[in-house]
């Protein structure tokens, strides 16, 4: 339903290539070309500025490129239901998901597709990824999300999305002034942590090995069970915790906290979906797809 013209267009723009658009869309550069003219003589502007080597985009061009990528991500929406429309799934969904997931990403989803699919029961328990990777290999959920991922042999694992690790302590304590530290100096501040066995523990051993510095040597004041639990004591004590960035925007935008950053360390993780290799339902494809659009519009 979305027009092949406007997709030309939409290369062209990202590419600022009549070739790379070409080669991308599998059509000639002349096809091109006429696609770009004929749209633009369709709405009376000129989109770009040809010169000898390049071609650069306009004004007009930028404007129609925007409503042009929501017209896209409109279409893309609409195709993703109609075809939802068509299934008849009935049946129990059984998923796992670290606290996290389950906390910070899942709920308005699911309440969604509960609203969209009333056939299907789903079931929620939580546990760390190590945990959920073993429900799932043992048949005891159909679906898992992680943070963690170890790449078990036996399972198959789809990208979720991004969570960023943050370093963070009260903005009225002590440790506000500080923007950037080292390894070496965080090894030696006071550090909550979660409780053995926490993703997050594992996420700042991975961090401090880079420095050959063990987890037990590091000044560990307390070890609490949930990302909210840590952000509440460390007003208190005055004291630094790892956090899930997901845990934390609303408490970003507060301003009660400050995000000090580690020198030289990416502290970025991919969470994941995870099933087993031989996973048959469709309904764990399709709540795959589902949890992914959403993301897609930033509805969660």
């Amino acid at each position: 339903m979305y027009s092949f013209r406007l997709k030309v267009f939409c290369s062209v723009a990202h590419n600022l290539s009549f070739t790379k658009a070409a080669q991308e869309l599998h059509i000639t550069q002349p096809a091109v070309s006429r696609h770009i003219q004929e749209l633009e003589q369709e709405l009376g502007v000129q989109l770009f500025n040809r010169y000898a080597t390049s071609i650069e985009i306009t004004e007009a061009g930028e404007l129609l490129l925007l409503h042009a990528t929501q017209i896209s991500e409109c279409y893309r929406a609409l195709d993703f239901d109609m075809r939802l429309l068509d299934r008849h799934h009935a049946g129990e969904l059984r998923l796992g998901a670290t606290p996290v997931m389950a906390q910070y990403v899942l709920p308005a989803c699911m309440a969604s597709f509960a609203t969209k699919f009333k056939q299907i029961k789903l079931s929620l328990v939580e546990g760390n990824s190590q945990e959920i990777e073993e429900a799932v290999a043992e048949g005891r959920v159909d679906l898992g999300l992680v943070e963690c991922v170890t790449r078990r042999s036996t399972l198959r694992y789809t990208p979720i999305v991004q969570d960023e690790l943050l370093l963070v302590a009260p903005m009225r304590g002590r440790w506000a002034s500080l923007d950037v530290v080292t390894l070496d100096q965080l090894a030696t501040m006071p550090l909550v942590l979660g409780y053995e066995g926490a993703d997050v523990n594992r996420c700042v051993e991975q961090l401090f090995a880079t420095r050959q510095i063990p987890l037990a040597t590091l000044n560990v004041v307390m070890r609490l069970g949930s990302d909210e639990a840590m952000k509440r004591y460390i007003v208190h004590a005055d004291s630094l915790a790892f956090v899930s960035e997901r845990a934390f925007v609303r408490d970003l935008r507060a301003g009660e906290y400050k995000v000090i950053e580690i020198e030289g360390v990416s502290t970025i993780r991919q969470c994941a979906f995870v099933r087993t290799m031989s996973a048959t339902k469709d309904v764990v494809k399709d709540f795959i797809d589902y949890v992914q659009e959403w993301l897609a519009r930033g509805e969660y």
